[in-house]
């Protein structure tokens, strides 16, 4: 062996050598901690048999600094010794009272305490041991333990010893919690909306008016998505308020939109969407409240296209009436000029019946050609559009004082300056017009008056046409804003005039009506909401 593989082999000798010593040291070390460990448990043994045997409060100095309540109790739930926290909780002092553990389960877990405590036995330890106890004064309380045994030098279980937690308002907590969820399931059940929840990828739970409404079982919903009950071409737009909902852009949501019975039927529903938020406050769910408003909503497009079907036959009936005034208005020009012809040619031949009758003719055909106008003003007083602007109402009367006859014997007044409101300036001159001119004609008086007045209100103008007339017997007081409607047998009026102004305030969302007293006069009362000037 040369001197090289010598020095190889003394350093490996070294190395091992080294590694020996470590090993030893460690051993030693370990050792040591071992024997200490093993002559604490010895001394810790010998405590706890002096304790069982002379029953004393030597361990009051090992868990006297234990803040929940330290139990020690013989096998057969007598205690040995308890903490200060113990006997707070517990209201019984080992010292003072003799105290069975046993005695202190409720009824209600007896059973299981058999079962927990048999189970300490085998196992000598015991976990999360959760029971009612009654406590002085008969209280209960709710309890967690965490236990072990206590064996003497010969390995033998002598005792018990525990860590007792107050956990009362936990479970009374818990137990309100779940009596809540309790009713909180039986409104949902019973709620006579369908109720679902669910996040982006499928149906978690949906209460019974749901599963009424779209015919699925409990367990065939729980397979499905929102998107599987909802009509295809609602799909998108649904989608799309989802997102917006998962992403915090709103919590909140109400639409109507359409689901697919199982059997295909479809169904409106009015949806209300709300957010379930995390603790994160992201949302986890949606929750969703169905109502059913496929009745209505088939109401609503009927009453739609009934409404589109209405103005196509205004609009055809707007049209007609223009054509038969046109149609009707030809012929008494033509008779009325016949009329004048015969009256001049035949002046000198004609006695007086003759050319009375010609008079008559004349305003019969006049007559005729008034009420042609006014119903095709009637036709058209609910469907022009209304052209709203400003309107001096002062202008409006005193064109109509000039453009109306008003006998020599009656005056129109205007007591105070009336307003300008916003409105369709012809309407509101056929509604001055079409009142005052039939209050100018009904004064049998020697001086008559007629007075235009005015209340301002907070959302409505109220005006007032005054006359001192005749006066209208109060069973006329509805009738004459009825068509067609007028007061005894007068030649001089269609019966048109009040229900055109019916019609007009009635687009302006006001009322008319009237006061009045046969032989003192008239008061014709209407108003006008307001709009911004």
């Amino acid at each position: 062996m040369d001197s090289k593989e010598v020095t190889l082999l003394k350093k490996a000798l070294a190395r091992q050598k080294m590694a020996r010593q470590q090993a030893e040291k460690l051993l030693e070390q370990k050792s040591l901690q071992l024997y200490e460990e093993a002559r604490h448990l010895k001394e810790s043994n010998h405590k706890l048999e002096n304790l069982l045997s002379e029953k004393t409060s030597e361990l009051d100095g090992v868990f006297i600094n234990i803040i929940d309540p330290y139990v020690v109790m013989d096998l057969s739930f007598n205690v040995i010794s308890m903490n200060q926290s113990a006997k707070n909780f517990l209201g019984y002092d080992h010292k003072k009272d003799t105290i069975n553990l046993w005695k202190m389960v409720h009824k209600d877990y007896m059973e299981y305490t058999i079962e927990s405590f048999s189970s300490l036995q085998e196992v000598g330890k015991l976990k999360n041991y959760r029971a009612k106890i009654i406590v002085r004064d008969d209280v209960e309380k709710w309890i967690e333990i965490n236990a072990s045994l206590i064996y003497n030098k010969d390995k033998q279980p002598i005792a018990a010893q525990g860590i007792v937690r107050d956990i009362t308002q936990e479970m009374e907590v818990t137990e309100m919690l779940s009596e809540q969820k309790r009713q909180l399931d039986i409104i949902v059940n019973a709620s006579p909306l369908g109720i679902v929840l669910a996040n982006t990828e499928k149906i978690i739970k949906v209460n019974h008016a749901m599963t009424d409404l779209l015919g699925y079982s409990f367990e065939e919903f729980k397979m499905m998505s929102i998107d599987d009950i909802t009509a295809t071409d609602d799909v998108e737009n649904s989608n799309i308020l989802m997102q917006k909902i998962y992403n915090g852009e709103i919590d909140d949501a109400t639409i109507s939109k359409k689901y697919v019975k199982k059997n295909g039927e479809v169904l409106y529903l009015k949806v209300s969407l709300n957010s379930v938020k995390n603790i994160q406050g992201k949302t986890g769910f949606v929750l969703a409240m169905l109502e059913d408003i496929t009745k209505q909503k088939e109401l609503e497009i009927q009453k739609e296209q009934l409404l589109n079907d209405l103005e196509n036959s205004n609009q055809s009936l707007q049209e007609y009436a223009h054509i038969v005034s046109h149609d009707l208005k030809s012929p008494l020009r033509s008779i009325s000029a016949l009329a004048t012809w015969l009256s001049d040619d035949y002046k000198d031949v004609l006695d007086e019946p003759g050319r009375e009758n010609l008079s008559l003719m004349q305003e019969k055909v006049a007559s005729m050609d008034k009420l042609i106008h006014g119903i095709l003003e009637y036709s058209t007083a609910n469907n022009s559009a209304l052209d709203d602007s400003k309107v001096d109402l002062n202008e409006v009367i005193n064109d109509i004082g000039e453009t109306i006859f008003i006998p020599d014997h009656v005056k129109l007044v205007i007591p105070e300056m009336l307003p300008t409101i916003m409105a369709d300036r012809t309407k509101v001159h056929q509604v001055f017009q079409n009142i005052i001119g039939n209050a100018v004609v009904h004064i049998e008086r020697e001086v008559g008056l007629v007075e235009v007045l005015f209340n301002e209100n907070k959302d409505f103008w109220q005006f007032t046409i005054s006359d001192n007339g005749v006066g209208i017997p109060e069973e006329y007081h509805k009738k004459i804003f009825d068509i067609f409607q007028s007061i005894g047998n007068n030649e001089r009026s269609t019966g048109i005039g009040l229900s055109i102004v019916k019609k007009i305030i009635d687009r302006y969302q006001g009322k008319v009506w009237v006061d009045s007293v046969v032989g003192e006069g008239t008061q014709f009362h209407f108003t006008i909401k307001k709009t911004i000037i």
